[in-house]
């Protein structure tokens, strides 16, 4: 049964995060009050093949922000990799990408394909790092937008300079095919889509001994975001692991959106769809009726398109929009400010 829109609680988050404990150039704590400074209410660092954070303490709540962490596992030649949540055993590129699907899923954990059509073609010695185990139906969700892989997919000899000093205007979109994967996938079954910073912090060698820092934490966590929303609201002083189930319970059914904070704060967003059966938000579905309404819902006037199947059934202009579900299957919308995605929902479901 859907829950009426106005039963959930709104949080926002940054995902895919790296610290000291691999190749990120922060301590966890600090990384932490970047986001608070920021307004995040959770942080989910992924460091990779190592739980050593959480091993060490470093999960829980730092002021009001939540902070999670898993890792990002990859395969011996260094390709699938896959974001774990909510799983105590430490994997690595010990195991083969089909192994390591198979054990998140066995312990109740949350898997997310990172970069999944990832391509670099311009600098040799940044190579790509794609998802090729097609064939499995074990994985939850893929990141739809991964700012640090769509930053260095356009990155050129150049380029660089200019690509090092406005890193936050070339974050423009995801990859089309991505897009269409995504959306091929749910034809299926459920698969969240989800935004990740990717963050790391690098330092940049210049020349001698001057360098530059790539996409400082603080600018990675003003570009993509993760909202979801929870059936209970997450409270200050409550227990972080019971905290933690409940975001990684509502990015499991895919009851989120993505945004990109640069172009504007899209907290108050929603999606959802009406007919005599009730009423679904994202990750949810409804009996199929022909006179199905789905509403949108902005804090600001955008382009909104309505997505069926993966084609577009109709655009409009505004910030309180309402089109027709005519067909069975899955919808979506995206709502674009400055000729630029802004928003992408995840899919409601007529069945």
């Amino acid at each position: 049964m859907s829950l009426n829109k106005s039963t959930y609680f709104r949080y926002n988050g940054i995902i895919h995060v790296h610290s000291v404990f691999s190749d990120g150039t922060r301590p966890i704590p600090e990384i932490a009050q970047i986001a608070h400074e920021l307004d995040v209410d959770f942080l989910l660092i992924t460091d990779h093949n190592t739980l050593r954070g959480k091993r060490e303490g470093f999960e829980g709540w730092y002021g009001n922000v939540l902070v999670g962490i898993g890792s990002e596992v990859n395969d011996a030649q260094d390709k699938n990799h896959y974001l774990v949540f909510d799983v105590d055993e430490e994997l690595g590129p010990h195991l083969s990408a089909k192994e390591y699907l198979k054990r998140v899923h066995q312990a109740g954990g949350l898997g997310i394909i990172a970069h999944p059509d990832e391509k670099r073609r311009h600098i040799a010695k940044y190579k790509p790092y794609p998802w090729t185990l097609w064939d499995s139906e074990l994985f939850h969700g893929i990141e739809i937008w991964n700012q640090m892989s769509e930053w260095m997919e356009g990155l050129t000899h150049f380029n660089k300079l200019w690509r090092i000093w406005q890193p936050r205007r070339s974050i423009i979109s995801p990859k089309p095919e991505t897009l269409k994967r995504w959306d091929r996938l749910n034809l299926k079954r459920k698969v969240v889509g989800i935004g990740g910073v990717d963050a790391h912090g690098y330092l940049h060698q210049l020349w001698g001994p001057f360098s530059i820092r790539v996409f400082r934490y603080k600018v990675s966590f003003r570009t993509i975001r993760t909202h979801v929303l929870t059936a209970e609201p997450i409270k200050k002083n409550e227990d972080y692991r019971h905290a933690l189930k409940k975001i990684y319970r509502a990015i499991k059914q895919a009851r989120c959106f993505i945004s990109h904070v640069y172009l504007g704060d899209a907290s108050t967003f929603s999606f959802f769809a009406e007919n005599v059966h009730g009423q679904a938000t994202m990750g949810e579905g409804l009996i199929f009726e022909p006179d199905t309404v789905f509403k949108v819902e902005l804090p600001k006037e955008a382009s909104v398109l309505f997505i069926h199947n993966g084609k577009t059934l109709a655009q409009k202009t505004g910030r309180n929009l309402e089109f027709k579900g005519k067909e069975r299957g899955v919808y979506r919308v995206e709502a674009h400010v400055e000729n630029r995605p802004w928003i992408y929902s995840n899919h409601i479901r007529l069945e």
